[in-house]
């Protein structure tokens, strides 16, 4: 093959050389392979192999022969077995000659092979040798070697590989071809097979190239997929080579939606262009505007929808223009297009109002659909009155947005005529409907349940009212089963709805619904009939001997129907010895099955039978037992009545009665006797009294006057029974017997004696006395009236009753001594006698014979003297006594018996007694809890005996003593004493128990009085214990410390359970006596455990067997009404479904209508009517069986050819098992129907393609699947085999009929459209809710052969629109049209009221509130609310019964069905409702359910009520709050009013809290005792209160009256928050404060007084200042003394000054403070001063600046002038027109660092303010003065003579010298307090008239101050005082010490006197001297004190002012003034 071979090393970059004709010769070199020139054949690396290695290569070359003229190079493998030698090679270059076209077209291959096979689709050259190796190039890949040669002989057989696999295509679909290609190699190669498949399905057609390559033509979607190719050696034991391609098919895009060509649109409207495209992969959909991408335009209006369309909102007429839509992806783009066109329309009617007929209570909509440019605005009108607009809405009436009027709900009077109104801006338009109202259709009389007897008629009432233009159908249904009755059934249908079934029976038992069909609305009601009977007879009875007991039998039976009604109990009756049957066991178990029965009697026969009762009554008898013989026994009890007598002295007579006949226990034989002597051990003698018959037996031969004991028993054919109880009896002495006091019947006993007195019959004594057969008998009656008639009898009994009473016989009590006698007094008293009286005793025991009168000389019983007097005498004369001689007198009554009891008394002759003295020294001891000692000492005894002492007591005690005048006065009383604690003596009373929830009971009491704590009240408290009758053992405890609680609730109980508690109060001592107890019941509950043992078994394919056992007895907590099973199938239904299994007694469901092959959690729960309880968990699972399975689903042919078809499918919907595989059956459908074409796929496959069709012919398939049970349903379709196919055209008229509208469904209608010649596969349903909801897919499988589709699932009461489409082997159609708005009709509600509450409103209604139930599940309009209630008997039954109720039947008697309830509507817009006139002391039970016009939504959980006991229902009267003091309010109302008090008012609550924080300061008081009036103690000062009112009783709280305010008094203030000091210099400072926390008050305004710690100079100075108002709160000081602590106090002041805040400050200069600075000097220049200096000494830190500070002549104290200078100043300059002109000046500098102000400086000289003029320099100035000369002179000789005119009113003197002084000054509220002290003259201008602005405090103006100029009399500097002010001095009789003016002193120096800079100051000034002190004190303090008006004294340096008044003393010289 080859011309020449030569080997050369790969990479290199040089051509081969030509070679000669001529052998070939190789050589071969290992080199690494290089990349080779781009000129020559691209080369690769070479391929793995487990032969070769990839880094050995050999370079070929080859060329042609004759011309040579091109070269190849080839690099392959290394070979061993490969020889360089040309030989055979050589000989084949020759012939044929190579060829160029090879290297051109690529196609042809010049070494003599054939080309089709070795060149591949990339243009690869493959050279294979079937017995040499083999190589390819490619033109883009290097070389891959696969395989070398072997030895020359025959070749090995090599394994398939894969030389070239089929690559991933991605092609466009509906282009010509697409080729795979897939190239192997094996030994030997000519047997190699290459097949194809397709997603695991074999290829035929398209192949070619021997299998090698797969060609697809016009791909489609549908040859998307999998392909794999497979290399295979037949008969080979190789394993075939396989190799994998994916092809995709790319899609072009498609429009599947385009808009309109053009869209005509108003402006203001919002329009959505629509544009969807398909395609594969989806396409990307741009959007533009006259060729303007809408993305650049960015206008907010323009919004793209999620399905590609866009939306232009609010159109303007600029959006005007063409809208182009692109669609494109990688197979391509389309676009299309619109005109939109913007528009101004004037109004028209796009659907005009019409007539309109609804139903009272549903929803009107009057539509009138306007179109128009802007758009119109409606409005609707009825008459003249506007209903609904833009800007007007009316409850009930809607606008709605197509223009139409909604009404809802629709009442009666709404009906009339309506009228639209639609204008713009273009004209405008009206149109009118008329609204037709029907009274909506209901049921009135709706059927109730009932329960009926087997045979019997049973009348299901059913009335309903509707409007009369109307008419009604009554529809009955049984469970929910149509009933349609025939002429002769026994179920007639009344003409008022009633439905009556007569012959009942218990087919006849279900739920029946009366449904009302009317064009007014329809409404049903559901009943259930039970049909009830006899219970038949139980089953074989059995009877036989119970092995473990004697005398019983056992009884079986099995258990019989029990008719339908629960058997209640079962009757066992019996036959003895054949005697009638009689009732044995009347009330045996329903749930029992045998019984034992007992007490029979041994020896006798028994037959026995048993029947069933139930609530019908008494059912059959079961077949009678056979006849059972009990065997014989001894007998069980002794002969009775046992009486023995003697009857001579050697014998004795014993009767006896035979024993009870049931105790023979067999035929008796007779009697065994027996005796013995009583009191000895000896042994019995018998006697044998062989005949049952005799009674008796005469014992003879016995002991003469002994006492025999004796005994009788019976006898059987069994043995001998027990003995009697022994008698004992005497034989006789010889002689008679006793004669008895009475005898009673033999075989009787005495019972009672009566006694009763003869004058007050009722008044019966009774004495019960111990039976005793022996002779006469005796009985007492005790505790009678003495010496009274009785009349007594005796009354005896026997086994029946009482017999009469004996004849009564009337005795007498003996006669006693009398009781003493009453009043004893004494008159007449003389000398020598005396007169005693005295009165009958009130016990007189008898006949009064007499009186017996005693006295004696007290002391000396020798001297006594007796004198008897007649019963008649009351009276008597003492005479014959010794004169002021005392005696003791006795007085006794006498009777028979003797004489009574003496009354004495002393008293003295001749001295008549008086009232006794008061007892005195009265001493308390032994003091213990409720006794204490009281010693005293006997007061004046009234010359007569005290009778007795009166003690009265509280806290303290006082005597009086009585004698025979009377009661003398009290003494005086005691100390006050306090008993010792003890525990309370009683328990709380009142207290009643209340259930309060499933858990907890609600104890109520009323708490201890104060009087009976016996200790601290704070200590206390209540204790409760309770336990469970059943569990005495198991006490619990609960503790409350509040003494004034009055109930609690007791939490964490069993529910339905028995409780009793006790209380108990305690203290610190101990506790109290308990309680009785009481009792109460936790309320019935949710069952808290599930049903045990709960099984589940699948007996079909759609049924399910559940059994369980029932809920544990303590878990039930309640009456288990029945059971609920929850079931849902697992991962399938999002919600479990429930079936209902009504009473306790079944214990098992079939639960039918289930899923096939379903996996189902099953649970199970108990109720009550309470609500369900805890469903059995973990979920059972079980699965129902499987079966044959449902049609494949969504069968579509997407790829049709004119001979072929493919055919895709879905698993089916309803599998019913696991899919074992499919089944494809086809045929032509012109061909016989049995003529199918069957093939069958696995479970796997989802497709099938059918070849070798007939062009453009019809086939029928049919698909179906299977199960383990068989094949499936098929589903069948049509398919044409036809290339001209297309996607369907969408459904057309869309329709709901109303009529097939419920509520949770409707019914659409629609025609298909053009299948598109391709059958319609099915249709998918989309829905939308109104108005904003999106479309929903609600299925995608409905049969393509429907034409209506059921929709469910919606929601009551809600619009939908709903539109369709059609889907074929093509594609979707588009959308159909939308349909009309529909409305799903009103369904019930669909949960009940929330939030139910009931508490008791009066004693005889409760209040009912409760919240509507959500919107979402109101299913319609809410009419109203309908309240059930009833009474809930068996709370009054014994409480053991209701847990025993637990047979259904006693659960209907228990519980019946809402029939029983009374019934209250209420309307739907209330939440509140009072139900009235319920009993008292009764408990009820209350459910609420929300109705609409359809009906009842489901009830609320029962809420039980305690009706008896409520709260006040109205706040205490008139409350009004009075201040009492700054702490105390008084508060007094009157009670509510008596209608509304519910009961007794216990107390009340008084609530009261400031009236800026009622959560922070609210507080409570309690008052227990019905007092109207309280005082509230302890509360804030000048505070406003608010306070409330509640009454409460036995019951609870009642609501609080309305807050009444009141305001505490004021007091004085608390002391101010702060004092603090600033600007501190050597002469003044800045002192200020804070306001007081606690004002308590107005504050009216400071007091600050300071003085100095230590005298200055022998002087100690108290200045006091008064600062009016609350502001300001700071105080400037300036007559401070350098280097001297002061004492600050601060007071804050309302109606009185509280108290003092003290601090200490000292005056300057600071210590490490700067020195004082040097060289202070003043330049004045014409306008300005220049203050210069230098620095002086520094302090402990650097000097931070200066201050400069001023003296004015016209003040002479120092004031800061200014104020942070630099500290690199040594100089300050200030403007002349800053001072005062006139006024002098001295300066000095201050420096400061950061310890204060330091040292000042000296003083600077001083230097005037007066600006200099130059103007006298003028000439002209001579001339003006010199002309003014003259009148110059006049104005000073004028001057004169006014001063002298003047004088006279002055008033001037010198000043006296004192010793003490005291300065005081009030600031006025908003004035600058300032205090300068100081010597200067008084000047109006106290302050500079001009400042720098940097004094702080600033001062005021002068016009701020405030003068008293009414007495003085001088001018100061030459200005006169004009401000108003008042100075004065303090008076002496003030607090300060007295003191007296020294006339011995020296004159004092003068003084300047006081200045100020105080806005509005009033001084009082008042010196005086502490007499005796040295060093001096004066004090300045502040006082309005009243006093005569002050004088001013002048001197030549100060002036001050001196009290006018006599004795006023004026003040010392050199000291300081005040400001």
């Amino acid at each position: 093959m080859l011309p020449s071979v030569r080997a050369r090393c790969p990479g290199s970059r040089g051509p081969l050389p030509a070679q000669p004709r001529g052998p070939v010769k190789a050589v071969c070199n290992c080199l690494p392979s290089a990349q080779p020139n781009r000129d020559m054949l691209p080369v690769s690396k070479v391929a793995k192999t487990s032969r070769v290695p990839s880094h050995l290569h050999l370079l070929l070359q080859m060329w042609p022969a004759p011309t040579g003229s091109w070269a190849r190079r080839f690099v392959i493998p290394q070979l061993s077995s490969l020889e360089c030698s040309a030989g055979k090679a050589d000989r084949q270059m020759r012939s044929p000659p190579p060829q160029r076209e090879w290297l051109r077209r690529k196609e042809l291959c010049a070494l003599g092979f054939e080309c089709s096979r070795y060149i591949g689709l990339k243009m690869d050259l493959l050279v294979l040798p079937a017995a040499s190796f083999f190589f390819f190039l490619n033109s883009h890949e290097p070389f891959i070697p696969t395989s070398r040669t072997g030895d020359a002989g025959t070749p090995e057989a090599m394994a398939p590989v894969i030389v070239v696999p089929p690559s991933n295509r991605s092609v466009v679909a509906g282009s010509s071809e697409t080729t795979l290609e897939c190239i192997a190699n094996a030994r030997p190669v000519e047997e190699l097979s290459v097949t194809w498949k397709r997603n695991g399905m074999r290829v035929t057609s398209g192949l070619h190239s021997f299998g090698r390559r797969l060609t697809i033509s016009n791909p489609t979607s549908s040859d998307t997929g999998v392909y794999v190719c497979e290399a295979a050696l037949p008969g080979s034991t190789f394993e075939p080579a396989r190799a994998k391609a994916f092809v995709s098919i790319v899609e072009p895009p498609y429009f599947t939606a385009e808009p309109e060509s053009r869209i005509l649109a108003e402006v203001e409207e919002n329009v959505d262009i629509v544009c969807e495209a398909m395609g594969v992969p989806p396409p990307t959909l741009q959007w533009f505007k006259d060729a303007v991408s809408i993305n650049k335009l960015r206008n907010p209006r323009y919004q793209l929808l999620a399905g590609g369309g866009l939306r232009v909102r609010q159109l303007r007429p600029e959006d005007s223009g063409i809208f182009q839509c692109l669609a494109s992806n990688a197979g391509g783009e389309v676009q299309t297009h619109t005109y939109l066109d913007v528009t101004n329309v004037a109004p028209a009617f796009t659907q005009l109002p019409v007539d309109t007929t609804v139903t009272d209570g549903m929803t009107a909509v009057l539509r009138c659909e306007v179109s128009g440019a802007p758009r119109p605005a409606i409005v609707w009108r009825r008459g003249n009155h506007v209903l609904a607009s833009g800007s007007v809405r009316i409850p009930r009436f809607m606008l709605l947005e197509s223009g139409g009027l909604q009404i809802a709900p629709v009442f009666i009077q709404d009906a009339g005529n309506y009228t639209c109104h639609a204008a713009n801006s273009e004209g405008s338009l009206n149109a009118s409907a008329t609204l037709t109202v029907w009274n909506r259709t209901s049921i009135v009389t709706p059927p109730e349940d009932l329960v009926v007897i087997k045979g019997t008629t049973a009348t299901l009432h059913c009335g309903a009212t509707h409007d009369p233009r109307i008419s009604l159908r009554y529809v009955w249904k049984k469970d929910n089963v149509v009933i349609t009755p025939s002429s002769s059934s026994r179920v007639v249908v009344e003409k008022d709805g009633s439905l009556l079934i007569s012959q009942t029976w218990s087919g006849d038992i279900g739920d029946y619904t009366c449904g009302v069909v009317s064009e007014g609305g329809n409404d049903s009601r559901t009943a259930r009939l039970e049909v009830i009977e006899l219970p038949h007879s139980p089953q074989n009875l059995v009877a036989s001997l119970s092995p473990a007991h004697g005398h019983a039998v056992v009884l079986s039976w099995v258990r019989p129907f029990d008719g339908n009604s629960p058997v209640l109990y079962y009757i066992v009756e019996l036959s003895e010895n054949n005697s009638p049957w009689k009732v044995h066991l009347s009330d045996v178990g329903p749930e029992m099955t045998g019984v034992t029965v007992r007490g029979l009697t041994p020896a006798r026969t028994y037959q026995f039978r048993v029947c069933a009762v139930n609530q019908v009554g008494k059912g059959q008898y079961s077949a009678e037992t056979s006849r059972l013989m009990l065997p014989e026994e001894p007998p069980s009890a002794p002969p009775k009545n046992i009486v023995a007598s003697g009857r001579t002295n050697q014998s004795i007579m014993v009767q006896w009665q035979p024993p009870p006949e049931t105790e023979h226990n067999g035929v008796l034989r007779g009697y065994i006797l027996r005796y013995r002597l009583a009191g000895l051990p000896g042994e019995y003698q018998q006697r044998n009294i062989s005949s049952p018959e005799v009674s008796y037996c005469l014992v003879t031969e016995l002991i003469i006057w002994t006492q025999y004991e004796i005994q009788v028993a019976a006898y059987n054919g069994a043995g001998l029974g027990v003995f009697s109880r022994a008698v004992t009896e005497y034989t006789l002495q010889g002689g008679e017997s006793p004669e008895a006091a009475w005898s009673s019947p033999l075989g009787s006993r005495i019972r009672e004696l009566l006694a009763w007195p003869d004058d007050v019959p009722e008044a019966v004594t009774v004495v019960t006395i111990a039976p005793d057969f022996h002779g006469v008998h005796h009985g007492y009656i005790t505790n009678l009236k003495k010496f009274t008639a009785y009349f007594t009898s005796v009354l005896c009994f026997t086994t029946p009753g009482d017999g009469p009473p004996s004849t009564p016989q009337l005795v007498w009590t003996h006669e006693d001594k009398p009781g003493a006698v009453g009043h004893l007094s004494f008159t007449e008293i003389l000398d020598t006698s005396l007169k005693v009286s005295w009165q009958e005793p009130l016990e007189k025991n008898g006949i009064i014979t007499g009186y017996q009168v005693s006295w004696e000389v007290y002391g000396q019983s020798a001297s006594r003297l007796t004198l008897t007097l007649n019963s008649s005498t009351l009276e008597y004369k003492i005479q014959g006594l010794s004169s002021l001689t005392t005696y003791t007198i006795d007085v006794a009554a006498v009777t028979a018996a003797g004489a009574g009891v003496p009354t004495s008394s002393t008293i003295s002759s001749g001295v008549p007694p008086e009232l006794p003295g008061a007892p005195s020294n009265l001493v308390i001891s032994n003091i213990s809890p409720r006794s204490a000692t009281l010693q005293f000492r006997p007061g004046y005894d009234g010359k007569t005996a005290i009778s007795r002492w009166i003690v009265q007591g509280q806290v303290w005690f006082r005597m009086r003593q009585v004698n025979v005048v009377g009661a003398g006065p009290f003494s005086q009383s005691s100390r006050v004493i306090q008993t010792l604690q003890a525990p309370p003596d009683v328990a709380p009373t009142s207290i009643t128990v209340r259930t309060a929830s499933e858990t907890s009971l609600r104890l109520r009491w009323v708490p201890l009085p104060d009087s009976r704590y016996n200790g601290n009240p704070e200590s206390v408290g209540y204790r409760i214990k309770y336990w469970r009758p059943d569990l005495p053992s198991v006490v619990l405890a609960q503790v409350i410390s509040d003494r004034l609680e009055r109930e609690f609730t007791v939490e964490g109980l069993e529910e339905w359970t028995e409780y009793e508690l006790q209380m108990q109060a305690f203290n610190a001592i101990g506790a109290g006596p308990w309680s009785v107890a009481v009792r109460g019941r936790t309320r019935e509950s949710v069952p808290s455990a599930a049903p045990e043992n709960v099984s589940a078994e699948a007996v079909s394919s759609t049924q399910i067997l559940l059994t369980w056992a029932s809920v544990p007895e303590p878990d039930q907590n309640g009456l288990i009404l029945g059971y609920k099973i929850l079931f849902r199938a697992k991962d399938l239904d999002p919600e479990p479904r429930s079936h209902v299994v009504r009473g306790n007694h079944t214990q098992s469901a079939l639960l039918a209508g289930l899923g096939k092959f379903v996996l189902y959690e099953l649970q199970v729960l108990a109720f009550t009517r309470i609500g369900n309880g805890v469903p059995s968990a973990p979920p059972i699972l079980e699965r129902t069986k499987d079966d044959a399975p449902g049609p494949p689903v969504r069968l579509v042919f997407p790829e049709v050819r004119l001979t072929s078809v493919r055919i895709v499918w879905q698993p089916p919907e309803e599998p019913n098992g696991i899919i074992l595989g499919y089944q494809i059956a086809y045929r032509l459908a012109s061909s016989s129907p049995n003529t199918f074409t069957t093939v069958e796929v696995g479970a796997t496959v989802r497709q099938f393609t059918a070849t070798e069709l007939t062009p453009e012919s019809a086939y029928v398939f049919r698909l179906s699947a299977k199960t383990r049970q068989g094949w499936g349903e098929p589903l069948e379709a049509t398919v044409i085999t036809t290339e001209k196919r297309e996607r369907p055209a969408p459904p057309r008229e869309l329709q709901v009929p109303q009529a097939d509208v419920t509520a949770r469904s409707l019914c659409l209608r629609w025609l298909p459209g053009s299948d598109g010649a391709s059958p319609i596969r099915y249709f998918t349903v989309q829905l939308r809710e109104l108005p904003g909801g999106q479309w929903q897919t609600y299925s995608s499988s409905i049969s393509h052969e429907a034409t209506a589709c059921v929709v469910e699932r919606l929601r009551p009461f809600t619009s939908y629109k709903l539109r369709l489409k059609a889907t074929n082997d093509i594609g979707d159609s588009d959308f159909s049209a939308e349909t009309e708005a529909v409305t799903t009709l009103q369904d019930v509600p669909g949960e009940p009221p929330r939030s139910v509450s009931v508490t008791p409103r009066t004693t005889s209604s409760v209040l009912i509130q409760w919240q509507p139930p959500r919107d979402e599940s109101l299913n319609g309009l809410l009419q109203g609310y309908r309240i059930y209630y009833r009474e809930l008997e068996y709370e009054a039954a014994p409480v053991t019964e209701s847990k025993t109720l637990k047979t259904p039947s006693a659960l209907r008697a228990e519980l019946t069905a809402q029939s029983s309830f009374k019934t209250v509507n209420s309307s739907s817009t209330e939440t509140t409702y009072e139900l009235t006139h319920l009993k008292k002391y009764r408990r009820y039970e209350v459910v609420l359910t929300a109705y609409n016009v359809i009906g009842e939504g489901p009830a609320s959980v029962p809420v039980e009520v305690f009706v008896g006991e409520a709260a006040p229902t109205q706040a205490p009267q008139h409350v009004q709050v009075n201040p009492l003091t700054a702490s105390q309010l008084e508060v007094a109302w009157e009670p509510p009013p008596p209608e509304s008090q519910n009961g007794n008012i216990q107390g009340y609550k008084i609530y009261y809290w400031e009236a800026d924080s009622q959560n922070d300061t609210e507080k409570m008081r309690v008052l227990f005792l019905p007092e109207t009036t309280a005082k509230l103690k302890n509360l804030t000062s000048h505070t406003k209160y608010l306070v409330s009112i509640s009454a409460f009783n036995a019951a609870g709280d009642g609501p609080r009256s309305a807050p009444q305010p009141g305001c505490t008094h004021q007091a004085a203030p608390g002391t101010p928050s702060f004092l603090t000091f600033s600007e501190i210099t050597s002469t003044t400072l800045n002192v200020s404060w804070g306001e007081p926390t606690a004002a308590n008050g107005v504050l009216q305004g400071y007091r600050v007084v300071y003085e100095p710690l230590a005298p200055v100079q022998g002087v100690s100075k108290v200045v006091t200042v008064d600062v009016k108002g609350n502001w300001p709160r700071w105080l400037k000081v300036r007559d401070l003394t350098k280097g001297v602590t002061y004492f600050f106090r601060v007071q804050a002041r309302t109606i009185a000054y509280g108290p003092e805040l003290q601090a200490n400050i000292t005056a300057g200069p600071a210590e490490g403070s700067p020195g004082s600075p040097r060289d202070v000097s003043v330049t004045k220049s014409t306008s300005e001063l220049t203050l210069q200096w230098t620095e002086g000494r520094p302090g402990r830190t650097p000097t931070t600046g200066y201050v400069i500070e001023a003296r004015p002549s016209d003040e002479g104290l120092w004031d800061m002038f200014a104020k942070d200078i630099p500290r690199s100043a040594t100089s300050y300059t200030v403007s002349l027109d800053q001072l005062r002109q006139g006024v002098t000046y001295e300066f000095r500098v201050v420096a400061v660092n950061q310890a204060g102000y330091g040292e000042p400086s000296s003083p600077s000289a001083t230097v005037s303010a007066q600006v200099e003029t130059p103007f006298y320099e003028q000439w002209w100035f001579l001339l003006v003065m010199a002309l003014s000369s003259l009148l110059v002179i006049l104005l000073v000789v004028f001057s004169l003579l006014l001063h002298g005119q003047s004088k006279k009113y002055r008033n001037c003197g010198a000043g006296k010298s004192i010793s003490n002084m005291e300065e005081s000054v009030t600031l006025d509220n908003g004035g600058f307090a300032a205090l300068e002290l100081n010597s200067r003259h008084l000047n109006v201008k106290n302050t500079f008239s001009k400042k720098n602005g940097t004094r702080s405090p600033p001062r005021p103006s002068p016009g701020g101050l405030h003068y008293s100029d009414e007495d003085l009399c001088n001018k100061y500097n030459g200005a006169a005082l004009t401000e108003s002010g008042a100075l004065q001095e303090k008076p002496g009789d003030a607090t300060e010490s007295e003191v007296t003016d020294s006339e011995s002193e020296d004159a004092p120096p003068q003084h300047s006197f006081v200045n100020h800079y105080l806005s509005d100051p009033t001084y009082y000034n008042s010196w005086k001297r502490r007499a005796g002190a040295a060093p001096h004190r004066y004090e300045a303090v502040a006082g309005a004190e009243a006093g005569p008006a002050p004088r001013a004294v002048v001197t030549t340096q100060s002036a001050v002012f001196a009290p006018a008044a006599r004795g006023a003393r004026t003040p010392l010289t050199g000291f300081s003034s005040f400001v």
